[in-house]
């Protein structure tokens, strides 16, 4: 009879335990962790209370994490150090531990009943562990009716295990959401940086470009120099103000496309001739090779500002009378546009990440090429509002790049 007594205990005690573990994996707030491991210990364990104890590595000492039979805001404020306490020993030899009574034990740290009120007559610590490292201690306190016992060790030590894992799935998600946080207030100060510069540098640079524009017409020699000198500066400016209004009008979803039916080829083309002269000027072979057939795509007319902008890369990044190709193919379900060029290639580890906004690939101290790294950001966004996929390949530095634009094919 006592046989299937302690059978049916033991039976009754796995089905706690497996409901305990279904409870601590149903979330992964870490308050609401914490709270189900206390009841947990106290219902499996019969006793007054239950105490989770972290360890902190900044000042090696171990805090409250959440406790039952006292206030939790006091309890936070209070260390435990690992030479002087229960749970410090049972931390520090990764052991479970029995005190059957704490009045006669020199380890059992006071301070912790003075400042809360809570007294303490036994306890049960066991350590927690992750990956064979101790992480934390769980106490039992005060058992109902007699002396906690070896059955109740091997059971809070299935509980630690089970809620050493929650707490550190818990923490991971938590430091995650906190990351993901700052990174969203880093990501809305660029963003706002953006509107107010672009916005508030428009007007006087509206007013450089015209004096500059009448003192090229006015001035002789060296002043006219000069003045040329000022206006080139003063469009480059203008250009990446431009570059800054796109990508944070991409970065707030605040694009509107224009969608019509677009022959490819002479989109291409257009863009072609406009990078004609510069590419004549480097003595660059510059290629252009577009089928017969001809293509069309539903897209928005600044689609050919990605062109232009992969062309523009060409150009910066190929030494002069090295090669570029623009190239146009199909098939049935979609076209490809590609820029190819003999230039200083990309290492292997920089061909998604040249795509990020501000991203630059040489220091930005020590840089030779200018920009602010927003063209291929740019790129991308506009693409990818087509429905459509931006990608560069290259073989290494010194060995040239390929950028490929894939967009969905239109039949008119």
């Amino acid at each position: 009879m006592s046989n299937r007594a302690d059978q049916t205990s033991t039976v009754q005690m796995l089905r706690r335990l497996v409901d305990i573990s279904l409870t601590l994996n149903s979330t992964l707030e870490l308050e609401v962790v914490l709270k189900n491991i206390l009841n947990a210990g106290i219902e499996c364990l019969q006793c007054e209370a239950t105490s989770i104890l972290l360890y902190n590595e900044e000042d090696s000492q171990l805090y409250f994490a959440a406790a039952s039979g006292a206030e939790s805001g006091e309890l936070e404020t209070i260390s435990v150090p690992l030479s002087g306490s229960i749970a410090g020993t049972v931390f520090q030899e990764n052991r479970p531990l029995i005190v059957d009574n704490v009045s006669t034990d020199p380890r059992y740290y006071k301070v912790v009943e003075e400042r809360t009120g809570y007294h303490v007559r036994s306890l049960l610590g066991v350590p927690m562990n992750i990956g064979g490292r101790a992480v934390g201690v769980i106490e039992a306190l005060n058992k109902d009716g007699g002396n906690f016992t070896d059955e109740d060790t091997q059971t809070l030590s299935i509980v630690a295990a089970q809620a050493a894992v929650a707490i550190n799935n818990a923490r991971i998600v938590d430091e995650l959401q906190k990351a993901n946080e700052e990174l969203r207030k880093a990501d809305k100060l660029k963003a706002d940086f953006m509107a107010i510069a672009s916005h508030e540098l428009r007007t006087p640079l509206g007013i450089i470009l015209g004096y500059t524009t009448f003192l090229k017409e006015q001035a002789k020699g060296e002043f006219s120099e000069l003045a040329e000198t000022v206006y080139k500066a003063a469009l480059r400016l203008r250009k990446l103000l431009e570059d800054m209004t796109n990508m944070n009008l991409l970065y707030t979803g605040a694009t509107k496309l224009r969608l019509q039916p677009i022959h490819i080829q002479s989109m291409v083309r257009r863009v072609y001739d406009e990078i004609s002269q510069m590419a004549e000027a480097r003595e660059y072979q510059f290629d252009l090779i577009q089928p017969s057939q001809d293509l069309w795509i539903y897209a928005d007319d600044r689609l050919q500002d990605v062109f232009a902008s992969l062309l523009n890369n060409a150009i910066r990044f190929t030494p002069t009378k090295g090669s570029i190709v623009l190239q146009v193919t199909a098939t049935e379900e979609d076209v490809l546009i590609e820029v190819k060029d003999s230039g200083i290639g990309i290492p292997s580890d920089e061909l998604e990440r040249i795509f990020e906004h501000f991203y630059q690939i040489e220091h930005h101290m020590t840089r030779r090429y200018e920009g602010l790294g927003l063209g291929l950001a740019i790129a991308r966004g506009l693409v990818e509002l087509h429905d459509g996929r931006i990608w560069a390949e290259s073989d290494g530095p010194g060995r040239g790049s390929t950028f490929k634009v894939l967009l969905p094919r239109y039949y008119p």
